[in-house]
């Protein structure tokens, strides 16, 4: 299993537009990843729902997981995301 520890980039945490940021990018990533906070149960990233409900806060410690192949590149691309707090999804997701 792939795993990249981040730690979340965006001052108010993934609440609404940055959550809404990820999610967007975790489906275009063309393979199943899961987010956990550190020492958490993962769920899946690509639902909404489900990265609102971590609450991870800005700076908070998050862990990005995947088994697919082809993981290694999604998860870089996603752990750069969620560590710069970028506002528009990159054009290379």
């Amino acid at each position: 299993m792939a795993e990249r520890h981040v730690n979340v980039g965006w001052a108010e945490g993934l609440h609404a537009r940055p959550a809404s940021i990820f999610v967007r990018a975790a489906m275009a990533a063309g393979v199943p990843v899961t987010i956990a906070r550190a020492g958490g149960a993962p769920v899946n990233a690509g639902s909404m729902l489900a990265v609102l409900g971590l609450g991870a806060q800005g700076g908070e410690e998050v862990v990005l997981a995947s088994e697919a192949d082809g993981a290694e590149v999604a998860l870089d691309r996603l752990a750069k995301l969620v560590a710069e707090g970028l506002d528009e999804l990159p054009e290379t997701v």
